[in-house]
């Protein structure tokens, strides 16, 4: 199957705006030589309406059902069965993240040993883990790929709507019976539902007739346009908010946010498409995307690496934030912060290339390999999950729990056996 440029372009268009949505919001202080940092959002009265422009994390997963759908219908064609691919898409985003994980590990023992305040090695801990919240809610997503294209296949977009529907209930209760603890369903229900928008745009079911793409967008327009201003939704489509947000969990108000965007992206579709059809513009998109993987882990690395580097020293002046002279000092920091991720990125690419040798899984396949794929992939979701919330050094010292959890997920995914094909498939993954 020919890749889809405009697919590809939508991948590096999303991290880059991730990458320096993230590095614009960020704030960090140093107060009485205590490095700190946060959300610059609540400093900013308009800030929130600046979420609506990089709040781009649906285009991550409407590409990764596009591409997960082309991905397992070529393997289930050439005889792979769910297991081995499965397997495959798993290792390639554990892989790289165990490396991240590793540097990070010793980078906090280092600083322990060094004296450093438990309080900034907490915060240094909790900034660079923040992105993985991405990984458990794909790994899951990646799971339940082959059972979630086949209901596709079946009830086509009914499926999508159900699951939106299923949302609308989820914040029913979370907002108005605060049962909160049902919000987490919404990490598969709202992200899975631009999942399944992706099966739609590879297969031609969304896009096929053009009237569909345009009534997505309207639709959520509309829906949007009344859970913020009649419904309790904040505008904020990135913040916690207070007392309801739309990422922890996520909500519908985020789904709709979505199905607008989804739809003015599949409607640049063709123009796009001709746009790459251009040989050098293909190439450069083309160079990019193994990067995209390594680029999403460790962009935040920079943040800690500056703010040692130019806070602690008194070298950058510190503005309140949110002031002129703050946003003033915003594209020197950008600037900075881009100088280090250059080198730091053909580093671990470097680095990561034994990783194009390594086994997409090991042991022969059996009847308990399906059994334990999914507890391997259950035990990373698991650790995963906690040091996005808590981050590498909760108190100041490592989660060792945390990070067992983490091991033992990536090693018994590991050894659920292989396919026929002996060959990882983590070139393939690493793009996300």
């Amino acid at each position: 199957m020919e890749r889809n440029r405009y697919a590809d372009l939508l991948r590096i268009f999303a991290i880059v705006a991730v990458v320096y949505g993230h590095w614009l919001a960020t704030s960090i202080t140093n107060i009485h030589g205590e490095l700190s940092g946060g959300s610059a959002l609540p400093y900013v009265h308009w800030g929130e309406w600046v979420t609506l422009g990089f709040q781009v994390m649906p285009i991550f997963f409407l590409v990764g059902g596009y591409v997960n759908a082309q991905s397992w219908a070529r393997h289930h064609a050439l005889g792979e069965n769910w297991v081995a691919w499965v397997r495959s898409r798993a290792m390639g985003l554990l892989w790289p993240t165990a490396v991240f994980a590793i540097v990070v590990i010793a980078a906090v023992g280092m600083a322990d040993a060094a004296g450093v305040n438990m309080k900034v090695l907490a915060g240094g801990g909790y900034v660079v883990a923040l992105q993985l919240w991405f990984l458990p809610v794909y790994l899951l997503l990646i799971a339940l790929t082959p059972a979630m294209l086949a209901a596709h296949r079946r009830w086509g977009l009914w499926v999508p709507v159900v699951m939106a529907a299923g949302a609308a209930v989820v914040d029913v209760g979370v907002v108005g019976d605060r049962v909160h603890v049902i919000g987490y369903a919404n990490y598969l229900l709202v992200w899975g539902s631009m999942h399944q928008w992706g099966f739609a745009w590879q297969d031609g079911t969304l896009n096929r007739r053009r009237w569909r793409p345009v009534a997505l967008s309207a639709g959520g327009l509309v829906a949007l346009t009344l859970l913020l201003t009649v419904g309790p939704f904040p505008v904020d489509m990135i913040g916690d908010g207070e007392r309801i947000g739309n990422t922890t969990p996520p909500s519908v108000a985020l789904l709709a946010y979505a199905a607008v965007q989804t739809g003015l992206i599949l409607l640049a579709e063709p123009f796009m498409a001709r746009v790459l059809e251009r040989p050098r513009l293909w190439r450069r998109v083309r160079s990019c995307n193994p990067y995209v993987m390594t680029l999403y882990l460790w962009h935040m690395v920079p943040v800690v690496i500056i703010s040692v580097a130019f806070y602690s020293t008194g070298v950058l002046p510190q503005p309140a934030t949110g002031s002129g002279g703050w946003w003033a000092l915003r594209p020197v920091w950008w600037i900075l912060l881009t100088v280090v991720m250059v080198p730091l990125l053909a580093l671990v690419m470097w680095a990561e290339r034994p990783m194009l040798r390594l086994p997409a899984g090991l042991g022969s396949p059996g009847r308990w390999s399906p059994v334990l794929l999914l507890a391997g992939i259950a035990a990373a979701m698991v650790g995963l999950t906690r040091l996005a919330i808590a981050g590498f050094a909760p108190g100041g010292s490592l989660p060792i729990w945390v990070l067992a959890a983490c091991s033992v997920g990536l090693v018994v995914t590991l050894c659920s056996g292989r396919g026929d094909d002996q060959a990882t498939t983590y070139p393939d993954s690493r793009t996300i």
